[in-house]
């Protein structure tokens, strides 16, 4: 079993990366594999809503989006993190869910379909619930498990020193890693003992204006 951290931080190894270091620490010795995905600080350029990736499942601006597309299938769990700008996700990281989020129609959603999800939030010191609800919103519209820790997934610091410092918020990145592998083992176990997944309608959307 395999969990992909998305590090949605301008900065490689800043607050956000030690938050999900902790988490992905946990995941390990649980006997969770796990992988840093590294959106980068290249612009990133935001949905265009032309909808060509309904019919492709891929992005048509080659770039990390597509690169992560690539890779999702391969992974049974997700962590998405992001540091807090004016009380919302990063810029990028947004342009960055937009597209992978959508993208993720066109191939059936299977890239995501029930497979167990989280976001974690770092920050100086305020914000971070309105981000926490931003980006949870991606998770609960593409049929993702949401895993919980015993608070809200946060940590506060202005550098990866002060973050280590948070011991509440590192232990609540511990508690979620632990929470993830035992969602995923329990999901294993499910499905060797033949539990079907649930039974899919045809989606049906509506406008509110007829």
């Amino acid at each position: 079993m395999k969990v992909l951290l998305v590090n949605g931080s301008p900065h490689k190894e800043g607050c956000t990366y030690t938050a999900l270091r902790e988490v992905a620490g946990t995941l390990n010795a649980e006997g969770i594999e796990t992988e840093i995905f590294q959106i980068g600080a290249k612009p990133l350029s935001g949905c265009i809503a032309c909808s060509k990736c309904l019919e492709t499942g891929r992005c048509v601006f080659p770039d990390r989006v597509n690169e992560f597309l690539e890779s999702a299938a391969d992974f049974d769990g997700f962590i998405f993190g992001s540091p807090v700008h004016y009380a919302s996700a990063a810029g990028a990281m947004t342009c960055f869910m937009d597209r992978a989020f959508y993208a993720g129609f066109g191939s059936g959603n299977q890239a995501f379909y029930l497979k167990p999800a989280a976001v974690v939030v770092s920050t100086r010191r305020s914000g971070t619930t309105a981000t926490f609800d931003q980006l949870n919103k991606y998770l609960t519209m593409t049929e993702m498990p949401v895993i919980s820790s015993w608070y809200w997934n946060m940590v506060h610091g202005n550098t990866p020193e002060e973050v280590q410092a948070d011991s509440e918020g590192m232990q609540i990145m511990r508690t979620l890693g632990r929470n993830m592998a035992w969602f995923l083992k329990c999901k294993e176990a499910g499905i060797k003992a033949g539990i079907p997944f649930p039974v899919r309608e045809k989606r049906v959307s509506t406008n509110f204006i007829r």
